[in-house]
């Protein structure tokens, strides 16, 4: 199944990056297709932009991350690919999760909470 993974990363150190890739490698091990927004975020700028340091913020503004363009990415792909959306937890107090939440729901795709 194709399935875009959905979470929390704004405030959170490392932009969740690493609660991102473990869901990720865990989907593919079942044998999934998993759009990772982490992974893409990293493709898209080159490097890694989590920074270390917890300053997510700061690294953003360094790597040039655009916002509005990686929502653009990830609806796109939402709707072009994905069969199912599976939410990481604390994906209620992500305005993005929420947005991709509800997409996924107007196209009637499987929702797949995942536990912590």
């Amino acid at each position: 199944m194709r399935i875009y993974l959905a979470g929390p990363m704004t405030g959170i150190p490392h932009f969740n990056y690493p609660t991102f890739n473990s869901a990720a490698k865990a989907l593919r091990a079942a044998g999934h297709i998993v759009f990772n927004p982490a992974e893409h975020d990293i493709q898209t700028h080159g490097k890694d932009i989590s920074n270390p340091d917890g300053c997510e913020k700061q690294a953003a503004a360094e790597h040039g991350f655009d916002r509005r363009a990686a929502l653009k990415a990830d609806l796109a792909w939402i709707c072009d690919n994905a069969e199912a959306i599976a939410l990481l937890p604390g994906w209620r107090a992500s305005s993005g999760a929420t947005a991709e939440h509800a997409l996924a729901s107007a196209l009637r795709l499987q929702v797949i909470e995942l536990a912590e």
